[in-house]
C-alpha cells in the first residue's frame, strides 16, 4: 500500500518530525497490507500520517477505452472510507481532513503547513551547459569552405 511505501522511505530520515500526507479515497483496492496495520506500524516508527479524503460519494466519471481506443467516461459507482481514514489519523496521531474540491485542498495543505514547520537545508546546484562548439563547427566549417573554394574560380570575388 502507498502508506506503507511511504513510512518504508521515511524510517532511515533523522528528521525532527515525520509526516506523510495521504489523500486518497480510503478504499483499499490494492496491496497486501491492511491500513490500520500500516498505521500501527508508522504510529511504531513515530511517523504521523495526515489523511485526506477526497472523491465523491455515489456516481462518478472515470476514463475508459472502447475497442476503438478512444478514451470514453462511464459512470462509476465510487465510494470514500472514511471510518478507515480517521482510524488511520487517530493512531498516528495526525489529522483526518475531508476535501471535497481544490479549493478545500488548498486550504487543508495551508492547515498541515501551519501545523508541521521543520527548517531544512536546501542546496542548489547550478549546472553549466558549454555552448561555445556550435560557433566553432560553424567557424572550422566556413574555414574549410574558403579553403576548398580558393582554389576554384571562386578565388576572388569580381
Amino acid at each position: 500500500s502507498a502508506l506503507v511505501m511511504s513510512v518504508n522511505r521515511l524510517k532511515e530520515l533523522q528528521a525532527k518530525s515525520k509526516v506523510v500526507i495521504l489523500l486518497t479515497d480510503g478504499v483499499n483496492n490494492s496491496g497486501s497490507i491492511q491500513p490500520v496495520t500500516a498505521a500501527e506500524a508508522a504510529a511504531a516508527l513515530k511517523v504521523k500520517v495526515y489523511t485526506i479524503a477526497a472523491g465523491t460519494r455515489g456516481k462518478a466519471p472515470f476514463p475508459v477505452q472502447d475497442y476503438l481506443g478512444r478514451t470514453r467516461h462511464r459512470m462509476v459507482q465510487t465510494d470514500v472510507d472514511e471510518p478507515t481514514l480517521q482510524e488511520i489519523a487517530r493512531i498516528t496521531k495526525g489529522s483526518f481532513f475531508r476535501a471535497t474540491d481544490t479549493e478545500e485542498l488548498e486550504d487543508i495543505y495551508n492547515q498541515i503547513d501551519e501545523l508541521e514547520k521543520t527548517e531544512i537545508q536546501l542546496k542548489n546546484y547550478t549546472y553549466y551547459e558549454e555552448l561555445f562548439l556550435w560557433p566553432l563547427l560553424a567557424g572550422l566549417f566556413f574555414l574549410l569552405l574558403e579553403y576548398l573554394l580558393g582554389n576554384t574560380r571562386f578565388k576572388t570575388l569580381p
